[in-house]
């Protein structure tokens, strides 16, 4: 089969080229933004790319399109259409599908898949969960939206039992207005927790809460749920119904929970002792991670006290509090901490790691996603930042004002509108000792490496 991806520069998008690939199927593709890494990444798989989505690729006459949600039937402001490649297929009357349709009928079908879902923490909650496994001797397929350190590749196909898979709740396409996880139809599912974001797509709470739920539907009765005890969003989506197994972590009353510093806890289980974790990472939320995904990994064969060994080897995911460098005794930092409660986590766990005498924090972050530009959220960036000593945020190209909304943290907050003035600011204010965090969910105009640079000169 031959199929030609439109968005595939996209992570999820350029996961399941990467899978396609690995099956046998011939992949193009076509992309805005057709630039390294990922477009090393697949091109280094045979995959061709071109620049941009004009009408002339439906010449390439692929047996199917897939259609990644980047795409829209939008008009840029001289009427002409934004994707025209996409009004042509349209035209023709081609075959054409979603990304997780595709996925979910080509590859997905007939496997045990484990689908992580949540808010905050998917991306290494999955990786964590595909690690166990693996450890595990299962050597499962997955699809994360990240490069777990343990597999140093975002996607494969694995053996033919389990699948580990990031699961989105943003929307399928613009023709598919249901959340991307609703194909996945897993077996075992994770919630790992749930608030408001998605400014873009979702109204309110409950319209994210009505998604979570139709994903809950599709586990079967032989099913496991397994569900943070902490959110009270989650206990609400479970009340609207449930037709599996429930096992629930994080809270006192929950079947899985921990004993213990993050850096070293004992996992519980119903009050007994299952297993002991030993790891680097930091914060309590990567402790419940932990928790969820032993809980997931059981359903499929693998005893708590096993992975819980698996943990103790597991390497992060790169961009999650990923050291970058480090020049005269100052550590910068890379993470994707995007939305304000990954933030506060983020610093939050570092403070922890740090302690009290372990030198200042000093977090350098952009309001990059959807729901941060709409300002949906810019009340919240004060107490997200509590921990840190110093903020700076990058202002450039926002609708609203940045500096009014940081203006309760007085002079510990400043605002750049460029990324060369939020260098030059953090530079000013950095000295030895210092820890700089990085926080966006893009490339942040290569900030890390300049701040870098900066240092050493």
């Amino acid at each position: 089969m031959h199929i030609h991806i439109l968005g595939i520069c996209g992570t999820f998008m350029g996961g399941v080229a990467a899978l396609a690939r690995e099956a046998g199927h011939r992949v193009t593709g076509c992309d805005a933004g057709v630039y390294p890494p990922m477009s090393d990444q697949l091109r280094a798989l045979g995959i061709d790319l071109i620049e941009g989505f004009s009408a002339d690729q439906l010449a390439i006459k692929p047996d199917v399109w897939v259609i990644g949600n980047v795409v829209s039937r939008a008009r840029q402001s001289d009427g002409t259409p934004r994707y025209p490649l996409m009004e042509a297929i349209l035209e023709q009357g081609s075959r054409y599908t979603s990304g997780p349709q595709w996925l979910a009928e080509n590859v997905l079908h007939g496997r045990h898949v484990l689908a992580v879902a949540g808010t905050h923490g998917k991306t290494t909650t999955t990786s964590m969960l595909a690690w166990i496994l693996e450890h595990a001797g299962q050597s499962p397929g997955f699809l994360v939206g990240g490069v777990p350190v343990n597999f140093g590749v975002s996607a494969r196909l694995g053996t033919e039992g389990s699948f580990v898979i990031e699961a989105d709740e943003y929307d399928t396409a613009f023709f598919d207005k249901r959340s991307k996880f609703v194909h996945y139809r897993p077996r075992t599912a994770v919630l790992n927790n749930l608030e408001f974001d998605h400014a873009d797509i979702f109204d309110d709470l409950a319209a994210i809460e009505r998604q979570f739920h139709h994903l809950v539907r599709t586990v079967p009765p032989s099913g496991r749920v397994v569900v943070n005890g902490l959110e009270e969003s989650l206990a609400r989506v479970l009340h609207q119904g449930c037709w599996s197994e429930v096992r629930s972590f994080g809270a006192t009353v929950s079947d899985y929970t921990a004993e213990g510093d993050p850096g070293a806890f004992d996992v519980m289980l119903r009050g007994e002792r299952v297993g002991r974790v030993e790891w680097d990472l930091s914060g309590v939320h990567n402790q419940l991670n932990a928790l969820a995904a032993i809980a997931a990994a059981e359903h499929v064969g693998v005893p708590p006290a096993a992975a819980a060994r698996a943990l103790r080897e597991f390497r992060n995911v790169k961009r999650r509090m990923e050291l970058r460098g480090e020049v005269r005794g100052i550590k910068v930092y890379d993470d994707f901490a995007h939305h304000p409660t990954a933030i506060r986590t983020t610093v939050e766990g570092l403070r922890r790691k740090l302690g009290p005498q372990g030198g200042r924090i000093l977090a350098v972050f952009e309001p990059r996603s959807n729901t941060m530009k709409l300002g949906t959220m810019k009340a919240q960036l004060p107490w997200s930042l509590e921990q840190a000593d110093l903020a700076f945020c990058h202002g450039g190209g926002l609708g609203w004002d940045a500096r009014e909304a940081l203006a309760p943290m007085g002079r510990r907050a400043a605002v750049g509108d460029t990324i060369d003035q939020l260098v030059e600011m953090t530079i000013a204010a950095a000295r030895p000792g210092d820890h700089l965090v990085c926080m966006s969910n893009g490339g942040f105009g290569g900030i890390h490496g300049r701040l870098l640079e900066a240092l050493a000169r």
